[in-house]
């Protein structure tokens, strides 16, 4: 029997933002496949959820100043929420800039890291739930380090080849750019996988 009480609402706040989190993704890779229209109705509704995802952030850090005893240890829930807000900055920068900077048709390799995003993200879904019912999440964790390593190849290639064959200066910035966003929101996403498997071994 428990002396003291434990919020166990984080676990909620968590999943609710990993939720709106997946739902962004999956316009942006949605999006960036079929490019022109899509681009601007899926960037608004990505800017929705972002301001969304947001207030639960905000949510989570007052629970957290106001519970004495947390689940986890507060730094790691602090952690968690700053890297999961990361995700969803980032996956608006890219809808954002896309659009801003009407990039019609994103090329191949540009849809191709949404889509890991995706992948990324919906992990992630599949970690927190784990992680809500005490469960083994390590798999899930490692799956994402996996991405990880596969967006970076398909960036660095990218990229080496957006230099060798774009003949525009101007567009050779903008899609620099946002690949650059694009690998950095990936990472964004093993950062987060890397912070549920140090609550893993705290709690081991």
């Amino acid at each position: 029997m428990r002396l003291l009480p434990r919020d166990e609402q984080f676990y909620q706040l968590f999943l609710k933002h990993i939720d709106k989190t997946v739902q962004a993704a999956s316009l942006l890779a949605e999006a960036a496949d079929l490019g022109d229209g899509q681009l601007t109705t899926a960037a608004s509704r990505i800017q929705a959820l972002e301001q969304e995802g947001d207030e639960v952030i905000h949510e989570i850090y007052v629970r957290l100043n106001r519970t004495f005893i947390t689940p986890i240890d507060p730094e790691d829930i602090h952690s968690l929420s700053s890297s999961l807000d990361d995700i969803l900055d980032g996956i608006e920068d890219c809808s954002h800039r896309m659009v801003a900077y009407r990039v019609h048709a994103p090329p191949k390799p540009m849809a191709e890291l949404c889509r890991i995003i995706l992948k990324s993200v919906r992990t992630l879904e599949r970690a927190f739930t784990a992680l809500s019912r005490n469960a083994p999440l390590t798999e899930h964790c490692i799956e994402v380090n996996r991405l990880e390593q596969t967006a970076d190849d398909l960036g660095r290639d990218a990229v080496s080849n957006l230099f060798m064959t774009e003949t525009d200066c101007i567009l050779l910035i903008k899609l620099k750019e946002i690949y650059d966003i694009l690998e950095q929101t990936v990472d964004n996403c093993e950062d987060v996988a890397d912070a549920l498997q140090n609550v893993v071994v705290k709690n081991s």
